[in-house]
């Protein structure tokens, strides 16, 4: 075992959405030689800054920054909630060490994609058969992963291929997410 338990250090309010917390673990141990391998393996992924040794991952509501010695989470409903996810990060924490010797640490940083470098890849038609009104508003809805790639009917050509996979890759395939991390409300 990796680490042994993420301790509740304290609360504070969350200033992104009224009535939300944000939680502040402290793991057992410094967990910094894990954020490579993570950095390798999730794909939601927003920021990776192996000098600073921080790793953000994006979860369907709010951020989870991973620091060597600190686990902050943002947009958490109550305390109760915020232990599950100190536990389920735990938990990954312990399986991805485990699984160290099969994984390919990655330690190049990552930063989390413009609205703009989405917006270039898509064809900006504003067609509209996405259900947004523009290819900004679909580009905003991909960054936040309330929408899947696939749902731009222009992209889905046999011409748009390169395009398409680009734009997947750009934005880390939210698509195959952690679930833990993209539906935790």
């Amino acid at each position: 075992m990796f680490i042994e338990y993420i301790a509740l250090d304290h609360t504070r309010p969350c200033l992104a959405e009224l009535g939300k917390i944000i939680i502040v673990g402290k793991p057992s141990r410094p967990i910094d030689a894990v954020l490579p391998l993570l950095n390798a393996l999730l794909p939601n992924v927003i920021s990776y800054n192996p000098r600073a040794g921080a790793l953000v991952l994006r979860r369907k509501l709010g951020f989870i920054t991973l620091l060597a010695d600190t686990i902050i989470i943002t947009q958490v409903k109550d305390v109760d909630e915020g232990l599950e996810l100190l536990n389920a990060a735990r938990d990954l924490l312990n399986q991805t060490w485990e699984q160290r010797e099969m994984i390919q640490p990655r330690n190049e940083e990552r930063r989390t994609p413009r609205p703009l470098d989405v917006w270039e890849l898509l064809p900006r038609t504003n067609c509209r058969e996405c259900g947004e009104a523009t290819c900004m508003a679909f580009g905003f809805a991909l960054m936040e992963a309330r929408r899947r790639v696939d749902e731009c009917k222009p992209l889905r050509v046999a011409d748009a291929a390169a395009q398409r996979e680009t734009l997947r890759e750009l934005l880390g395939n939210y698509e195959a997410a952690n679930s833990v991390w993209r539906t935790s409300e």
